[in-house]
C-alpha cells in the first residue's frame, strides 16, 4: 500500500500546487488507485480516512499518517458498520479556494458523510464563477457549499433547500466563517420546486405539512439530489425517475438561465443522461439550448474517464 500511497501522492503534486489557498482536497482515491473501498481526504488540518468494506489495521492507519500525515490529525470512518475514531481538533476548519467550512469528521458530527464533498469542487468553483447578480435556488443544499459560493460570487441572492435542519445549521456556520448572508429553507424539495413551478402538489389525497412558496423563476437553480431517498412527498429516485425533479427545474429557471443538475450513480450513462435531460425539458415546453458536461478535478482520477458523479449545465 505505501507504493500506491506515494504514487497518488506525485500524481497530485501538480494539482495541489496549483489549487488557490486550499487545503481540502483527496490524497488517495482507493476505487482508481488500486485499494476499493479506502478513500483518504486531507480537510484542513484532519486527514480524513473513510473504508466502505473491512476497516484498515492499525498498521494500515499507522502506514497512512506516515505517509500522508505530515502532521495532520488522523480520523477514520468506516462506512459500513459506522465505527470511527480519532484525536479532533476544536471546531475543525478547512479552506477550499479562499473559503472557509466546517469540517467536523463523520465520527464527530454523528453523520454518514463528510460536511463537505470533495468531489463537488468543481461545481463550486463554477457557481463562484458564475453567480455574479443572478439569483440562485440551491436543491438538497446539504451543508450549503454551493450556496456559500454563490453568495462570494456575489449573487444577487441565495436559498438553499434542504429537509436536514441539522445540514442547514451547518451551511449558516460555514456562511459565518466567510461573513456572508444567504437564505436556508428546512423543508422536502418537491413541495418548493412544484409551487415554483406552477404545477400541482397531488391529488386525491391529503398533503404533508408544507410551507406555501409563490410561483417564480431563478436564474441559476442547481439540482443535487441522492441516489435515493424516501419522503412524505415522494421517493427520490435518480435512476429510474429524474424527471420528477428536472421537470420543475425546467419550469422555474429564467430565460437565459441555468439548471446545474448532477447524477451520483456510477451504473448511469452520461450520454443517456443528458438525452433524457432534454426529453424532459422538451416535453414540458422549456427545450435545453446547450448541455455542458463538467468532471470532477484531478484528486478524483477515473480508470475509464466515466467519473460516478456527472455534472451538467444545462442552458436554457
Amino acid at each position: 500500500m505505501e507504493r500506491l500511497l506515494k504514487q497518488a501522492q506525485e500524481r497530485r503534486a501538480p494539482l495541489i500546487e496549483a489549487l488557490p489557498n486550499t487545503d481540502c482536497y483527496r490524497l488517495f482515491h482507493g476505487v482508481a488507485e488500486g485499494r476499493p473501498g479506502v478513500a483518504i481526504d486531507r480537510y484542513g488540518s484532519v486527514l480524513q480516512v473513510q473504508t466502505w468494506r473491512e476497516p484498515l489495521l492499525k498498521e494500515e492507519l499507522a502506514l497512512i499518517e506516515r505517509v500522508l500525515g505530515d502532521g495532520l490529525t488522523l480520523a477514520f470512518w468506516n462506512r459500513r458498520d459506522k465505527t470511527g475514531g480519532g484525536d479532533m481538533p476544536v471546531n475543525p476548519t478547512g479552506t477550499e479556494l479562499g473559503l472557509r467550512f466546517d469540517v467536523t469528521p463523520p465520527h464527530a458530527h454523528r453523520g454518514q458523510d463528510p460536511l463537505l464533498f470533495l468531489d463537488f469542487r468543481a461545481a463550486r468553483r463554477w457557481v463562484a464563477a458564475n453567480s455574479q447578480n443572478k439569483s440562485v435556488l440551491n436543491l438538497f443544499a446539504y451543508t450549503c457549499g454551493i450556496g456559500l459560493a454563490a453568495a462570494v460570487g456575489k449573487a444577487s441572492e441565495v436559498l438553499n433547500v434542504d429537509f436536514a435542519e441539522s445540514a442547514l445549521g451547518v451551511g449558516q456556520r460555514n456562511a459565518s466563517l466567510n461573513s456572508v448572508q444567504m437564505a436556508t429553507m428546512h423543508c422536502d424539495v418537491f413541495p418548493v420546486i412544484r409551487q415554483l413551478a406552477g404545477l400541482n402538489l397531488g391529488r386525491g389525497r391529503r398533503l404533508p405539512a408544507y410551507a406555501p412558496v409563490q410561483r417564480r423563476t431563478y436564474d441559476l437553480i442547481v439540482l443535487d439530489p441522492p441516489r435515493w431517498a424516501k419522503t412524505p412527498w415522494g421517493a427520490v429516485d435518480v435512476v429510474r425517475d429524474y424527471g420528477s425533479l428536472f421537470k420543475p427545474c425546467a419550469l422555474s429557471v429564467s430565460d437565459g438561465g441555468v439548471v446545474f443538475a448532477t447524477n451520483h450513480v456510477p451504473s448511469v450513462d452520461s450520454e443517456q443522461w443528458i438525452s433524457a435531460l432534454r426529453k424532459c425539458a422538451l416535453k414540458a415546453g422549456r427545450p435545453v439550448r446547450d448541455i455542458e458536461l463538467l468532471k470532477p478535478e484531478a484528486d478524483f482520477p477515473s480508470f475509464d474517464d466515466r467519473p460516478p458523479l456527472k455534472m451538467a449545465i444545462c442552458r436554457f
